[in-house]
């Protein structure tokens, strides 16, 4: 893996990353982009959890993931309409900064709402790993977790002495974080093993 989307399962330090360092990736269906920001496992084809933020460019359908767990966050532009082949849901990511789980399992039909939109994914794999999405609007502490992902979304956040501007973050292991914004938003991901399979 490159230094711009590493696998990171043995991160001992923290990370900082910067979104627009990040090369992007277009999509083969051609209707978008992904930026990778970080992955674990044995390759990013072959991946236990998988971080990115991708730009839907036009209509296209979402590829299945079979075993993977999915969650989803409206990060900029009006969003736009998950539908699900198999019936199991139809949902509007018209909320920003609102997550949305659904099973990678699923294939699904997205229809842009007004014009493009970026999105943030997370994807971990079914028994193995596990996310929790949140996004925090104040001073925190942040709960250690096997991996934590923190990215300024608005406004400046401090994250333990780290100061982060929109679309920068950084990637922690397992330590406790203390972070503080003025009045913005941050996006954490912790990233937990399944202890439970």
């Amino acid at each position: 893996p490159s230094a711009d989307n590493p696998n990171i399962n043995q991160l001992k330090l923290a990370r900082r990353f910067d979104l627009r360092e990040i090369p992007p990736q277009p999509w083969k269906n051609g209707a978008g982009l992904t930026r990778e920001i970080a992955f674990g496992g044995a390759s990013a084809a072959d991946f236990d959890w998988r971080l990115s933020v991708a730009e839907v460019a036009r209509h296209a359908p979402f590829s299945a993931f079979p075993g993977i767990d999915r969650c989803i966050v409206l990060l900029r532009g009006a969003g736009m309409r998950l539908r699900a082949r198999d019936g199991s849901f139809d949902h509007a990511l018209t909320a920003p900064l609102d997550p949305f789980r659904f099973s990678g399992d699923l294939t699904l039909d997205a229809t842009l709402v007004d014009g493009p939109c970026s999105d943030f994914n997370v994807m971990t794999r079914r028994g193995s790993w596990r996310s929790e999405v949140s996004v925090l609007r104040g001073p925190c502490l942040l709960q250690p977790a096997d991996m934590t992902m923190v990215m300024c979304i608005q406004g400046r956040w401090q994250i333990d002495g780290v100061t982060l501007d929109p679309l920068q973050g950084l990637l922690l292991a397992r330590s406790a974080s203390e972070g503080r914004g003025d009045g913005g938003a941050l996006l954490v991901v912790r990233l937990l093993q399944d202890d439970s399979a």
